[in-house]
Protein backbone atom coordinates (compact mmCIF):
# COMPACT_ATOMS: atom_id res chain seq x y z
CA UNK A 1 0.00 0.00 0.00
CA UNK A 2 1.01 3.31 -0.89
CA UNK A 3 0.14 6.70 -0.08
CA UNK A 4 -0.21 10.01 -1.58
CA UNK A 5 -1.49 13.65 -1.30
CA UNK A 6 -4.24 14.86 -1.78
CA UNK A 7 -2.63 18.14 -3.18
CA UNK A 8 -0.25 16.49 -5.45
CA UNK A 9 1.48 13.15 -6.80
CA UNK A 10 3.67 13.02 -3.95
CA UNK A 11 3.73 9.14 -3.09
CA UNK A 12 5.36 7.79 0.06
CA UNK A 13 5.29 4.71 2.26
CA UNK A 14 2.74 4.13 4.68
CA UNK A 15 5.42 4.17 7.43
CA UNK A 16 6.55 7.31 5.93
CA UNK A 17 3.15 8.96 6.11
CA UNK A 18 2.23 7.78 9.72
CA UNK A 19 5.67 8.99 10.83
CA UNK A 20 5.38 12.49 9.20
CA UNK A 21 1.15 13.25 9.28
CA UNK A 22 1.24 16.04 6.61
CA UNK A 23 2.78 16.12 3.24
CA UNK A 24 5.52 18.49 1.99
CA UNK A 25 2.96 20.27 0.02
CA UNK A 26 0.51 20.39 2.92
CA UNK A 27 -1.72 17.74 1.82
CA UNK A 28 -2.75 14.98 3.65
CA UNK A 29 -2.29 11.19 2.59
CA UNK A 30 -4.81 9.04 1.66
CA UNK A 31 -4.50 5.52 0.20
CA UNK A 32 -3.24 5.63 -3.73
CA UNK A 33 -5.39 2.54 -4.35
CA UNK A 34 -8.50 2.84 -2.37
CA UNK A 35 -9.15 -0.97 -1.07
CA UNK A 36 -13.05 -0.93 -2.71
CA UNK A 37 -15.61 -3.70 -1.45
CA UNK A 38 -12.78 -5.41 0.19
CA UNK A 39 -15.03 -6.34 3.40
CA UNK A 40 -18.15 -8.38 3.46
CA UNK A 41 -20.05 -9.72 6.97
CA UNK A 42 -18.16 -13.04 6.55
CA UNK A 43 -14.95 -11.71 6.97
CA UNK A 44 -15.86 -10.08 10.27
CA UNK A 45 -19.13 -12.85 11.62
CA UNK A 46 -18.93 -13.46 15.49
CA UNK A 47 -15.42 -11.70 15.18
CA UNK A 48 -13.70 -10.08 18.78
CA UNK A 49 -13.61 -6.09 18.51
CA UNK A 50 -9.59 -6.93 18.45
CA UNK A 51 -9.88 -9.57 15.64
CA UNK A 52 -12.20 -6.80 13.38
CA UNK A 53 -9.50 -4.18 13.91
CA UNK A 54 -6.74 -6.84 12.09
CA UNK A 55 -9.21 -7.48 9.59
CA UNK A 56 -9.55 -3.82 8.54
CA UNK A 57 -5.86 -2.40 9.50
CA UNK A 58 -4.63 -5.40 7.43
CA UNK A 59 -6.62 -3.61 4.46
CA UNK A 60 -5.13 -0.57 5.14
CA UNK A 61 -1.39 -0.94 6.30
CA UNK A 62 0.13 -3.85 4.10
CA UNK A 63 3.31 -3.35 5.47
CA UNK A 64 3.09 -4.41 8.72
CA UNK A 65 2.70 -8.45 9.13
CA UNK A 66 -0.19 -9.91 10.42
CA UNK A 67 1.62 -10.76 13.71
CA UNK A 68 3.05 -7.28 13.89
CA UNK A 69 -0.15 -5.64 14.04
CA UNK A 70 -2.13 -8.44 16.09
CA UNK A 71 0.56 -7.42 18.72
CA UNK A 72 -0.15 -3.82 18.49
CA UNK A 73 -3.88 -4.04 18.83
CA UNK A 74 -3.52 -6.61 21.90
CA UNK A 75 -1.70 -4.02 23.21
CA UNK A 76 -4.16 -0.83 22.52
CA UNK A 77 -7.33 -2.91 22.57
CA UNK A 78 -8.08 -4.43 26.20
CA UNK A 79 -9.45 -3.91 29.48
CA UNK A 80 -6.51 -2.29 30.72
CA UNK A 81 -7.69 0.63 28.58
CA UNK A 82 -10.94 0.23 28.27
CA UNK A 83 -13.84 -0.28 30.24
CA UNK A 84 -15.68 -3.27 28.39
CA UNK A 85 -14.66 -5.90 26.32
CA UNK A 86 -16.70 -4.85 24.19
CA UNK A 87 -14.54 -1.60 23.37
CA UNK A 88 -17.03 0.11 21.72
CA UNK A 89 -20.73 -1.15 22.98
CA UNK A 90 -23.73 -0.39 21.30
CA UNK A 91 -27.16 0.84 23.17
CA UNK A 92 -30.41 0.26 21.50
CA UNK A 93 -32.71 3.51 22.63
CA UNK A 94 -35.76 2.83 20.08
CA UNK A 95 -36.26 -0.22 18.05
CA UNK A 96 -34.48 1.30 14.90
CA UNK A 97 -32.20 3.47 16.47
CA UNK A 98 -28.32 2.72 18.30
CA UNK A 99 -26.02 4.40 20.07
CA UNK A 100 -22.58 3.34 19.07
CA UNK A 101 -20.36 4.10 22.59
CA UNK A 102 -17.19 5.39 21.57
CA UNK A 103 -16.44 6.66 25.10
CA UNK A 104 -15.15 3.87 27.26
CA UNK A 105 -11.46 4.44 26.57
CA UNK A 106 -8.80 6.10 29.37
CA UNK A 107 -10.44 9.22 28.47
CA UNK A 108 -13.85 8.63 28.20
CA UNK A 109 -13.93 9.88 24.47
CA UNK A 110 -14.20 8.40 20.71
CA UNK A 111 -10.49 9.30 20.46
CA UNK A 112 -9.00 6.99 22.55
CA UNK A 113 -10.76 4.88 19.77
CA UNK A 114 -7.75 5.62 17.69
CA UNK A 115 -5.56 6.72 19.94
CA UNK A 116 -4.86 4.04 21.94
CA UNK A 117 -3.77 2.05 19.09
CA UNK A 118 -1.58 5.30 17.24
CA UNK A 119 1.54 5.19 18.86
CA UNK A 120 2.23 1.76 18.42
CA UNK A 121 1.42 2.31 14.72
CA UNK A 122 4.03 5.79 15.14
CA UNK A 123 6.92 3.69 17.23
CA UNK A 124 6.72 0.98 14.09
CA UNK A 125 7.02 3.24 11.58
CA UNK A 126 9.69 5.29 13.14
CA UNK A 127 11.89 1.61 13.60
CA UNK A 128 10.74 1.10 9.84
CA UNK A 129 11.89 4.35 8.27
CA UNK A 130 15.16 4.31 10.58
CA UNK A 131 14.57 7.49 12.11
CA UNK A 132 16.69 8.06 15.03
CA UNK A 133 15.70 11.71 15.62
CA UNK A 134 13.02 12.24 18.57
CA UNK A 135 9.88 12.77 17.73
CA UNK A 136 7.87 15.76 18.94
CA UNK A 137 3.81 15.32 18.51
CA UNK A 138 2.13 18.60 17.73
CA UNK A 139 -1.31 18.88 18.32
CA UNK A 140 -4.14 21.12 18.48
CA UNK A 141 -7.51 20.19 20.44
CA UNK A 142 -10.82 21.21 20.56
CA UNK A 143 -11.21 18.97 23.80
CA UNK A 144 -10.85 15.85 23.61
CA UNK A 145 -8.31 14.84 20.83
CA UNK A 146 -5.79 16.11 23.32
CA UNK A 147 -6.37 14.38 26.71
CA UNK A 148 -6.54 11.25 24.28
CA UNK A 149 -3.20 12.20 22.90
CA UNK A 150 -1.19 12.77 26.45
CA UNK A 151 -2.69 9.22 27.50
CA UNK A 152 -1.80 7.61 24.29
CA UNK A 153 1.81 8.85 24.23
CA UNK A 154 2.78 9.04 27.94
CA UNK A 155 6.15 8.38 28.89
CA UNK A 156 6.37 6.37 25.24
CA UNK A 157 10.23 6.21 24.70
CA UNK A 158 11.85 8.45 21.85
CA UNK A 159 8.54 10.79 21.42
CA UNK A 160 7.18 13.99 23.43
CA UNK A 161 4.25 15.48 22.92
CA UNK A 162 3.01 19.51 22.87
CA UNK A 163 -0.50 20.30 23.06
CA UNK A 164 -2.32 23.57 22.60
CA UNK A 165 -5.78 24.04 23.14
CA UNK A 166 -7.95 27.22 23.04
CA UNK A 167 -8.41 28.61 26.98
CA UNK A 168 -12.12 29.51 26.83
CA UNK A 169 -12.81 27.08 23.85
CA UNK A 170 -13.05 23.55 26.08
CA UNK A 171 -15.30 22.18 29.07
CA UNK A 172 -13.56 22.71 32.69
CA UNK A 173 -13.34 18.60 33.12
CA UNK A 174 -11.81 18.47 29.17
CA UNK A 175 -9.05 21.61 30.63
CA UNK A 176 -8.63 20.04 33.85
CA UNK A 177 -7.84 16.46 32.20
CA UNK A 178 -5.29 18.33 30.10
CA UNK A 179 -3.56 20.75 33.08
CA UNK A 180 -3.64 17.74 35.28
CA UNK A 181 -2.04 15.56 32.58
CA UNK A 182 0.91 12.94 34.16
CA UNK A 183 4.33 12.33 32.13
CA UNK A 184 7.36 13.28 31.69
CA UNK A 185 7.38 13.68 28.30
CA UNK A 186 4.34 15.81 28.26
CA UNK A 187 3.79 19.98 27.69
CA UNK A 188 0.18 21.75 27.66
CA UNK A 189 -0.27 25.14 26.82
CA UNK A 190 -3.80 27.27 26.65
CA UNK A 191 -3.80 29.62 23.36
CA UNK A 192 -5.49 32.56 23.20
CA UNK A 193 -7.53 31.87 20.47
CA UNK A 194 -9.96 29.44 19.04
CA UNK A 195 -8.96 25.85 17.54
CA UNK A 196 -8.81 27.06 13.76
CA UNK A 197 -6.48 29.62 15.00
CA UNK A 198 -3.85 26.85 16.86
CA UNK A 199 -4.98 24.12 13.50
CA UNK A 200 -3.50 26.20 11.50
CA UNK A 201 -0.56 27.37 12.98
CA UNK A 202 0.15 23.39 13.25
CA UNK A 203 -0.44 23.10 10.07
CA UNK A 204 2.11 26.08 8.96
CA UNK A 205 3.90 24.82 11.07
CA UNK A 206 4.55 21.37 9.89
CA UNK A 207 5.70 22.58 6.08
CA UNK A 208 8.30 25.31 7.49
CA UNK A 209 11.54 24.07 6.00
CA UNK A 210 13.47 26.45 8.37
CA UNK A 211 11.94 25.15 11.77
CA UNK A 212 12.08 22.13 10.23
CA UNK A 213 15.86 22.26 10.01
CA UNK A 214 16.28 23.95 13.11
CA UNK A 215 14.60 21.07 15.45
CA UNK A 216 16.38 18.33 13.27
CA UNK A 217 20.07 19.88 14.22
CA UNK A 218 18.80 19.54 17.76
CA UNK A 219 17.69 15.59 16.69
CA UNK A 220 13.86 16.36 16.68
CA UNK A 221 11.80 15.80 14.24
CA UNK A 222 7.62 16.90 14.26
CA UNK A 223 4.65 14.42 13.97
CA UNK A 224 0.65 14.90 14.66
CA UNK A 225 -1.48 13.08 16.64
CA UNK A 226 -4.41 15.34 14.90
CA UNK A 227 -6.99 13.22 12.47
CA UNK A 228 -4.76 14.84 9.66
CA UNK A 229 -2.41 11.81 10.12
CA UNK A 230 -3.64 8.66 8.45
CA UNK A 231 -2.58 6.76 11.61
CA UNK A 232 -5.25 8.40 13.60
CA UNK A 233 -8.04 8.01 10.79
CA UNK A 234 -7.89 4.30 10.10
CA UNK A 235 -8.43 2.90 13.67
CA UNK A 236 -11.65 4.82 13.51
CA UNK A 237 -12.97 2.90 10.54
CA UNK A 238 -12.61 -0.39 12.59
CA UNK A 239 -15.89 0.54 15.45
CA UNK A 240 -17.95 1.39 12.08
CA UNK A 241 -17.27 -2.73 10.72
CA UNK A 242 -17.56 -3.82 14.41
CA UNK A 243 -20.71 -2.02 14.69
CA UNK A 244 -22.66 -3.31 11.70
CA UNK A 245 -20.94 -7.12 12.57
CA UNK A 246 -22.57 -6.30 16.06
CA UNK A 247 -26.09 -5.43 14.48
CA UNK A 248 -26.27 -8.61 12.20
CA UNK A 249 -25.41 -11.16 14.77
CA UNK A 250 -28.50 -9.35 17.09
CA UNK A 251 -30.56 -9.62 14.22
CA UNK A 252 -31.08 -5.81 13.85
CA UNK A 253 -30.38 -6.11 10.68
CA UNK A 254 -29.48 -8.83 7.85
CA UNK A 255 -26.33 -8.80 6.11
CA UNK A 256 -27.08 -6.90 3.12
CA UNK A 257 -29.36 -4.19 5.00
CA UNK A 258 -28.20 -0.79 4.63
CA UNK A 259 -27.94 1.64 7.99
CA UNK A 260 -27.75 4.52 8.64
CA UNK A 261 -24.67 6.80 10.36
CA UNK A 262 -25.50 9.68 12.34
CA UNK A 263 -22.00 11.68 13.46
CA UNK A 264 -21.48 14.38 15.52
CA UNK A 265 -19.07 16.44 13.31
CA UNK A 266 -15.99 18.68 13.67
CA UNK A 267 -12.75 18.04 12.01
CA UNK A 268 -14.94 15.21 9.92
CA UNK A 269 -12.88 12.78 10.49
CA UNK A 270 -14.99 11.08 12.65
CA UNK A 271 -17.89 10.61 9.68
CA UNK A 272 -15.13 10.25 7.05
CA UNK A 273 -14.21 7.01 8.54
CA UNK A 274 -17.79 6.13 8.20
CA UNK A 275 -17.42 6.91 4.73
CA UNK A 276 -14.22 4.88 4.50
CA UNK A 277 -16.02 2.02 5.91
CA UNK A 278 -18.61 2.16 3.39
CA UNK A 279 -15.94 2.43 0.45
CA UNK A 280 -14.79 -0.84 1.60
CA UNK A 281 -17.77 -2.72 1.61
CA UNK A 282 -20.03 -2.11 4.62
CA UNK A 283 -23.69 -1.47 3.67
CA UNK A 284 -23.60 2.05 4.86
CA UNK A 285 -26.19 3.59 4.11
CA UNK A 286 -27.07 7.67 4.80
CA UNK A 287 -24.24 9.63 6.64
CA UNK A 288 -25.71 12.17 8.06
CA UNK A 289 -23.33 15.05 9.37
CA UNK A 290 -24.16 16.89 12.27
CA UNK A 291 -23.35 20.26 13.25
CA UNK A 292 -23.44 22.25 15.91
CA UNK A 293 -24.07 26.53 15.42
CA UNK A 294 -20.75 26.57 13.80
CA UNK A 295 -22.38 24.92 10.76
CA UNK A 296 -20.09 25.41 8.03
CA UNK A 297 -20.67 21.15 7.21
CA UNK A 298 -24.11 20.91 7.40
CA UNK A 299 -24.43 24.15 4.65
CA UNK A 300 -22.30 22.39 2.19
CA UNK A 301 -24.29 19.78 2.40
CA UNK A 302 -27.34 21.70 1.35
CA UNK A 303 -25.77 24.10 -1.14
CA UNK A 304 -21.94 22.73 -2.38
CA UNK A 305 -20.16 25.65 -0.66
CA UNK A 306 -17.74 25.15 2.18
CA UNK A 307 -17.86 28.80 3.57
CA UNK A 308 -15.88 30.18 6.30
CA UNK A 309 -16.79 33.58 6.14
CA UNK A 310 -19.02 33.55 9.29
CA UNK A 311 -18.68 34.18 13.26
CA UNK A 312 -17.13 31.35 15.12
CA UNK A 313 -19.90 30.79 18.23
CA UNK A 314 -18.35 28.86 21.16
CA UNK A 315 -20.90 26.22 22.14
CA UNK A 316 -22.05 23.61 24.79
CA UNK A 317 -20.14 20.54 22.04
CA UNK A 318 -16.86 22.76 22.29
CA UNK A 319 -14.82 19.63 20.24
CA UNK A 320 -17.15 20.59 17.14
CA UNK A 321 -15.91 24.31 17.53
CA UNK A 322 -14.15 24.63 14.47
CA UNK A 323 -14.91 25.98 11.06
CA UNK A 324 -11.91 24.88 8.75
CA UNK A 325 -12.42 21.07 9.05
CA UNK A 326 -9.05 19.36 7.99
CA UNK A 327 -10.13 16.31 7.59
CA UNK A 328 -12.71 17.77 4.75
CA UNK A 329 -10.00 17.79 2.31
CA UNK A 330 -9.51 14.05 1.98
CA UNK A 331 -13.59 14.02 1.29
CA UNK A 332 -12.99 16.84 -1.08
CA UNK A 333 -10.38 14.81 -3.08
CA UNK A 334 -13.12 11.99 -3.38
CA UNK A 335 -15.18 14.31 -4.42
CA UNK A 336 -13.19 15.88 -6.98
CA UNK A 337 -12.53 12.47 -8.94
CA UNK A 338 -9.30 12.02 -6.66
CA UNK A 339 -8.08 14.80 -8.79
CA UNK A 340 -5.01 16.46 -6.73
CA UNK A 341 -4.48 19.57 -8.83
CA UNK A 342 -8.44 20.39 -8.29
CA UNK A 343 -8.28 19.81 -4.53
CA UNK A 344 -5.35 21.85 -4.33
CA UNK A 345 -7.10 24.90 -6.40
CA UNK A 346 -10.14 24.81 -3.96
CA UNK A 347 -7.53 24.42 -1.03
CA UNK A 348 -5.96 27.14 -2.04
CA UNK A 349 -9.64 29.68 -2.41
CA UNK A 350 -10.27 28.75 0.85
CA UNK A 351 -6.81 29.72 2.22
CA UNK A 352 -7.33 33.06 0.13
CA UNK A 353 -10.96 33.32 0.19
CA UNK A 354 -12.46 31.27 2.55
CA UNK A 355 -14.60 29.93 0.98
CA UNK A 356 -14.93 27.23 -2.35
CA UNK A 357 -17.74 25.88 -4.05
CA UNK A 358 -17.68 22.07 -6.09
CA UNK A 359 -20.29 21.71 -9.10
CA UNK A 360 -23.95 21.31 -9.40
CA UNK A 361 -23.03 17.66 -10.64
CA UNK A 362 -20.77 16.82 -7.62
CA UNK A 363 -22.75 18.52 -5.05
CA UNK A 364 -25.83 15.68 -7.04
CA UNK A 365 -23.12 12.85 -6.41
CA UNK A 366 -22.20 14.25 -2.60
CA UNK A 367 -25.92 14.17 -1.29
CA UNK A 368 -26.93 10.94 -2.59
CA UNK A 369 -24.77 9.69 0.18
CA UNK A 370 -24.47 12.62 2.40
CA UNK A 371 -27.08 14.84 4.08
CA UNK A 372 -26.15 17.68 7.31
CA UNK A 373 -28.11 19.34 9.70
CA UNK A 374 -27.29 21.64 12.75
CA UNK A 375 -28.71 21.78 16.32
CA UNK A 376 -28.24 24.93 18.48
CA UNK A 377 -27.43 24.99 22.05
CA UNK A 378 -30.83 25.08 22.79
CA UNK A 379 -32.46 22.40 21.21
CA UNK A 380 -29.09 20.23 22.22
CA UNK A 381 -30.16 20.28 25.70
CA UNK A 382 -34.18 20.02 25.09
CA UNK A 383 -32.72 16.68 23.11
CA UNK A 384 -30.88 15.70 26.39
CA UNK A 385 -34.12 16.62 28.30
CA UNK A 386 -35.95 14.40 26.02
CA UNK A 387 -33.92 11.44 25.86
CA UNK A 388 -33.48 11.11 29.33
CA UNK A 389 -36.79 11.64 30.18
CA UNK A 390 -38.32 8.91 27.42
CA UNK A 391 -35.41 6.48 27.78
CA UNK A 392 -33.39 7.29 30.66
CA UNK A 393 -30.42 7.18 29.01
CA UNK A 394 -28.11 10.54 29.68
CA UNK A 395 -26.46 11.88 26.48
CA UNK A 396 -23.18 13.90 26.33
CA UNK A 397 -23.86 17.00 24.09
CA UNK A 398 -22.40 16.29 21.01
CA UNK A 399 -24.47 13.03 20.93
CA UNK A 400 -27.31 15.17 21.70
CA UNK A 401 -26.33 17.32 18.71
CA UNK A 402 -26.63 13.67 16.64
CA UNK A 403 -29.38 12.85 18.21
CA UNK A 404 -31.08 16.39 17.18
CA UNK A 405 -29.82 16.26 13.30
CA UNK A 406 -31.49 12.77 13.33
CA UNK A 407 -34.74 14.11 14.72
CA UNK A 408 -34.42 16.73 12.22
CA UNK A 409 -33.35 14.65 8.94
CA UNK A 410 -36.35 12.08 10.00
CA UNK A 411 -38.57 15.28 9.63
CA UNK A 412 -37.42 15.63 6.19
CA UNK A 413 -37.15 12.50 5.14
CA UNK A 414 -39.97 10.24 7.37
CA UNK A 415 -38.90 6.90 5.33
CA UNK A 416 -35.62 6.99 7.07
CA UNK A 417 -38.07 5.85 9.94
CA UNK A 418 -37.40 2.29 8.28
CA UNK A 419 -33.59 1.40 8.20
CA UNK A 420 -32.31 1.39 10.95
CA UNK A 421 -29.58 4.14 12.22
CA UNK A 422 -26.56 4.27 14.19
CA UNK A 423 -25.88 7.57 16.48
CA UNK A 424 -21.82 8.01 17.21
CA UNK A 425 -21.43 8.78 21.00
CA UNK A 426 -18.39 10.45 20.83
CA UNK A 427 -18.16 11.60 24.85
CA UNK A 428 -19.39 10.82 28.42
CA UNK A 429 -22.06 12.66 29.59
CA UNK A 430 -20.05 13.00 32.76
CA UNK A 431 -17.40 15.40 30.76
CA UNK A 432 -20.02 18.07 30.73
CA UNK A 433 -21.38 19.01 33.60
CA UNK A 434 -22.87 22.28 33.60
CA UNK A 435 -24.73 21.43 30.54
CA UNK A 436 -26.36 18.47 31.57
CA UNK A 437 -27.39 19.71 34.92
CA UNK A 438 -28.90 22.79 32.67
CA UNK A 439 -30.70 20.39 30.67
CA UNK A 440 -32.34 18.29 33.19
CA UNK A 441 -32.87 20.85 35.66
CA UNK A 442 -30.49 19.73 37.65
CA UNK A 443 -28.41 21.91 40.67
CA UNK A 444 -24.86 23.60 39.10
CA UNK A 445 -22.53 22.85 41.95
CA UNK A 446 -19.71 25.41 42.81
CA UNK A 447 -17.12 22.98 41.20
CA UNK A 448 -17.37 20.78 38.30
CA UNK A 449 -16.99 17.69 40.56
CA UNK A 450 -19.92 18.90 42.77
CA UNK A 451 -22.20 19.20 39.48
CA UNK A 452 -21.03 15.38 38.93
CA UNK A 453 -22.23 14.40 42.11
CA UNK A 454 -25.76 16.23 41.77
CA UNK A 455 -25.89 14.56 38.03
CA UNK A 456 -25.24 10.84 39.83
CA UNK A 457 -27.51 11.44 42.67
CA UNK A 458 -30.57 12.17 40.33
CA UNK A 459 -29.81 10.11 37.43
CA UNK A 460 -28.13 7.08 39.07
CA UNK A 461 -25.03 7.33 36.05
CA UNK A 462 -21.96 6.69 38.54
CA UNK A 463 -18.79 9.04 37.43
CA UNK A 464 -15.73 7.20 35.81
CA UNK A 465 -13.12 6.84 37.96
CA UNK A 466 -10.98 8.62 35.72
CA UNK A 467 -12.85 11.69 35.84
CA UNK A 468 -13.02 11.62 39.78
CA UNK A 469 -9.45 11.17 40.95
CA UNK A 470 -8.99 14.00 38.68
CA UNK A 471 -10.33 16.42 41.69
CA UNK A 472 -7.44 15.13 44.01
CA UNK A 473 -4.37 15.90 41.21
CA UNK A 474 -2.55 19.15 40.54
CA UNK A 475 -2.46 21.36 38.45
CA UNK A 476 0.82 20.95 36.10
CA UNK A 477 0.01 23.33 32.97
CA UNK A 478 -1.60 26.30 33.73
CA UNK A 479 0.31 28.56 31.00
CA UNK A 480 -1.54 30.95 29.00
CA UNK A 481 -0.06 32.15 25.15
CA UNK A 482 -0.94 34.90 22.60
CA UNK A 483 -1.32 32.67 19.65
CA UNK A 484 1.08 33.98 18.16
CA UNK A 485 3.78 32.62 20.76
CA UNK A 486 3.56 29.53 19.56
CA UNK A 487 6.20 28.55 17.93
CA UNK A 488 8.13 30.18 20.70
CA UNK A 489 6.59 27.42 22.92
CA UNK A 490 7.33 24.86 20.71
CA UNK A 491 11.31 26.00 20.67
CA UNK A 492 11.55 26.08 24.35
CA UNK A 493 9.75 22.65 25.07
CA UNK A 494 12.25 21.36 22.93
CA UNK A 495 14.95 22.81 24.52
CA UNK A 496 13.70 21.50 27.87
CA UNK A 497 13.98 17.98 26.94
CA UNK A 498 17.32 18.44 24.52
CA UNK A 499 19.28 19.78 27.40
Amino acid sequence: MKYTSTRSHETVSETFALLNGLASDSGLYVPETFPEKCLSYQDVADKSYEEIALVVLSKLFTTFTEAELETMIRSAYNTVNFDTPDMAPMHSLLERVSVLELFHGRTQAFKDMALSLFPYLLVAAKEAEKETKEVLILTATSGDTGKAALEGFKDVPGTHIQVFFPTDGVSPMQQEQMQKQEGANVNVTAIEGNFDDAQQFLKRLFVDADVAKEVAEKGVKFSSANSINIGRLAPQVVYYVAAYAELVNTGAIHEDEAFNVVVPTGNFGNILAAYYAKRMGIPVGKLICASNQNNVLADFFSTGTYDMNRPFYTTISPSMDILESSNFERFIYYVSGENAELTAQRMKALKAEGKFSVTPEELQAVQKEFAGAYVDDDMTKAVIEQVYNSYGYVMDPHTAVAMGAYMKELEAHPEDGHRHTVIASTAHPFKFPTPICEALDIKVGSTPYESLDNISAVTGVGCPKQLAELQHKPLRFTKVIPKESMKEEILSFVDTFKQ
